[in-house]
């Protein structure tokens, strides 16, 4: 039936030539060429010997494929033998079935098991690798050389710590700067070393691998790495020096030292106050010590009966004439607040922080300003409270007495102790913390704070 259909399909064709008109030009369809990674055998159709000859040459120069037999029977492809991996298997079928000609291929080949098939393969592969390292030693030591001098190099800049003093603000930026050197310098000493030995494939995974790392690491240590960039911001802008009194969150102590991760007071109480750097830097800080000028201030309350502006005026006098407040700026006062029984005013006065001690100074002019007002008839009275009794509650009434004048009591002498020299205690607990402690201060008593 198939060469009947094959005869009648020709005269078919045999006939439509003869009818076809005279000159008329049929265009002929190129031959199909052969696929790109077809395997060409030679000129013309190949055979089934020159099929087999063509793979047993390839397989011939493959030593993992030594071993199979190659079959072609009508362009069909028998392989057999042993090989000693499946991926030499997989690769003999691929070769033979690129092969011109080839229309089927029967993958027979068994897997090699014998310990001198596997054994054999890796050690040609060790004495292969060994020759190749005795062949680049040169290139090796060369590269071996290059990173030795990089790190000799990076560590003589580093130890140069002269100049990054200099260049630098403080000696914790100048250790920064030095080591970033010293790293550029070592990294640009391996860059060099992996291009003599044309390895930077290495260099680039390497890469990859670091800042996949790095990120990783960095989400891990958020906390540190954000605390050691505000010490290195607050080395640079020095909010304060060493022992100065700050209040930093409400906290108040003296400075003892900024280290790479905390801030470390000296409370008042004597009590070590550890605040971390990046809360001291993203925080309000009240610095009493940088200016020595402050002003101290306090309340006082005076009779409703009384002139608040002679009392103003007593306690300015009061004030002015105690060694310890200063004259410029002058101590002054105002009325804060009016109310039932009272009249209450604010005075203020400045003193030098490096001769007076705040608290002491505050203390004593209270003292002295109370004093004074006393000695001349004004009243400080205490707050008095009416209650009202309504619906009557069946207590008997006693009758109000007659309203007299209060007795004045007899004014008291007092007199003005000005010792306010300031306490030095926390300032040789400082100096003794600084002294003994081994860790380094970033701060510079030295340096301009902010």
């Amino acid at each position: 039936m198939m060469r009947f259909f094959i005869r009648a399909s020709g005269f078919l064709l045999l006939a439509l030539c003869l009818l076809a008109p005279p000159g008329a030009v049929y265009a002929q369809a190129p031959a199909a060429a052969p696929p790109p990674d077809e395997i060409a055998v030679g000129a013309g159709t190949p055979g089934d010997a020159d099929i087999a000859r063509r793979i047993e040459e390839i397989f011939a120069q493959l030593p993992e494929l030594g071993a199979v037999d190659v079959e072609v029977r009508s362009g069909v492809v028998a392989l057999s033998g042993a090989a000693a991996t499946g991926a030499a298997i997989e690769q003999a079928g691929d070769i033979a079935g690129r092969v011109d000609g080839v229309v089927a291929v029967r993958n027979q080949i068994a897997r090699d098991t014998r310990l001198s098939s596997r054994v054999n393969p890796a050690v040609e592969t060790l004495n292969t690798r060994s020759r190749e390292a005795i062949a680049a030693a040169p290139l090796i030591g060369a590269a071996l050389l290059i990173v030795l001098i990089a790190i000799l190099l990076g560590w003589a800049v580093r130890r140069f710590g002269g100049l990054w003093r200099r260049v630098t603000p403080n000696p914790f930026v100048a250790e920064l700067a030095s080591g970033a050197a010293q790293f550029l310098i070592v990294g640009l000493g391996v860059v060099i070393a992996l291009m003599v030995l044309d390895a930077t494939a290495l260099l680039t995974a390497a890469l990859g691998a670091a800042g996949v790392l790095g990120l990783a690491v960095g989400f891990a240590v958020r906390d540190v790495i954000e605390n050691y960039l505000a010490s290195v911001l607050l080395s640079v802008r020095q909010p304060f020096r060493p022992n100065d009194l700050v209040q930093i969150n409400g906290q108040e102590g003296r400075v003892v030292r900024l280290t790479s991760r905390a801030t470390i007071l000296l409370t008042v109480q004597g009590n070590h106050l550890r605040i971390p750097n990046a809360d001291v830097f993203k925080a309000t800080i009240l610095n009493y010590t940088r200016n020595p000028e402050r002003r101290f201030d306090f309340d006082l309350g005076v009779g409703a009966e009384d002139d608040p502006i002679q009392a103003i005026a007593e306690a300015e006098r009061v004030m002015a004439g105690l060694s310890f407040v200063l004259k410029a700026p002058p101590p002054g006062g105002r009325i804060k607040n009016v109310g039932d029984s009272n009249i209450v005013i604010e005075f203020w006065g400045w003193i030098d922080q490096g001769r007076s001690d705040f608290h002491k100074s505050r203390s004593l002019a209270i003292a002295a300003v109370k004093a004074h007002l006393e000695e001349n008839g004004f009243a400080l009275p205490e707050p008095i409270y009416r209650v009202l009794m309504q619906g009557g509650s069946g207590l008997p009434q006693a009758p109000a007495p007659e309203a007299s004048a209060p007795a004045r009591a007899a004014p008291r002498q007092f007199t003005v102790v000005e010792e306010t020299a300031p306490d030095a205690s926390l300032d040789r607990f400082v100096e003794e913390e600084r002294s003994d402690a081994a860790e380094e201060d970033l701060l510079s008593e030295h340096s301009p704070t902010e």
